[in-house]
């Protein structure tokens, strides 16, 4: 329960993404990558440096730095591919396939069971994500076939990352931080073959930046990693959905969206479905609170 409550902490971190992101100016988004991947580098190096001895968990095979710099890199790679060759809305409801992928592909994981409920659940959660882009509109067009690619395999990637992480349970979280360093260096050198540098501008845009770094594109991996490791990675799966609705919500209180039907209807879709794939884990709970 812990380890899947730490996981479910990347969730809401990755929530502020939309809000922090639209405040920190216009910053090309590989630029961005780096500086905040940077940030989060840092994040995981300082308790190392307190704590020296854990630096050799850095010392990994090469299959291990593959994995996690393909899902680092390879998940904004794709990503901000998709968001240059098609329209924002329906690229990332395409990338947000990742959480249903998880539910079904951890059934292909030694000694886990998938049940109805975590697939219900994690359609749920979908179905409430397609209500709030809905109201912003939706229409898919064979002209932007390679955004709508890449955001499928950005989904993919994301999805093999997280279920692949859980095969190296025994690799330390104190890794991550390596995969960050190896994501920004890469996010700077596509920053420099495809973009302009422009920097924040203001205090505001530069905390942005920084709480960026710190939280949903720092804190938020390492969190997720332990939490797919020795968490239950159906549950987090199907309740991923609500980074989308809690993102809304957030910019719907900073005042840059409306609350409709449609928001409230998603919200019960997604908390619904995410209680319904963590019934197990929630039973399992208060069976061991009466027991005491």
């Amino acid at each position: 329960m812990r380890a899947t409550l730490i996981g479910f902490s990347a969730i809401v971190m990755w929530s502020l993404l939309a809000l922090l992101t639209a405040s920190s100016g216009k910053v090309p988004p590989f630029q961005l990558a780096a500086m905040c991947f940077a940030i989060g580098t840092a994040v995981g190096l300082v308790p190392l440096l307190f704590n020296p001895a854990r630096l050799k968990h850095l010392r990994q095979p090469p299959k291990v730095w593959l994995l996690g710099v393909i899902g680092l890199f390879g998940y904004h790679f794709f990503y901000f591919t998709a968001l240059r060759n098609a329209p924002a809305i329906e690229a990332g409801l395409i990338a947000y396939l990742w959480p249903l992928l998880i539910v079904v592909g951890s059934a292909l994981l030694p000694g886990e069971r998938l049940g109805w409920q975590h697939v219900v659940g994690a359609l749920a959660g979908l179905f409430g994500t397609v209500l709030i882009v809905l109201g912003k509109g939706l229409a898919f067009d064979d002209r932007f076939a390679l955004g709508y690619g890449a955001a499928l395999l950005c989904a993919f990637t994301w999805s093999a990352y997280s279920l692949l992480s859980r095969r190296f349970g025994a690799v330390p979280t104190d890794v991550v931080a390596g995969f960050c360093a190896a994501t920004a260096v890469l996010s700077l050198l596509c920053h420099l073959g495809l973009e302009d540098t422009v920097w924040p501008q203001g205090p505001g845009e530069w905390l942005a930046v920084a709480g960026l770094g710190l939280l949903p594109v720092g804190a938020a991996f390492y969190a997720w990693d332990y939490g797919v490791k020795h968490g239950n990675i159906q549950v987090l799966g199907a309740t991923s959905y609500a980074a989308p609705l809690l993102s809304t919500l957030l910019l719907i209180a900073a005042g840059a969206g409306e609350a409709d039907w449609r928001i409230l209807l998603a919200c019960g879709l997604i908390v619904g479905g995410a209680a319904l794939a963590a019934k197990d884990l929630i039973l399992a709970r208060s069976n061991r609170t009466k027991e005491a």
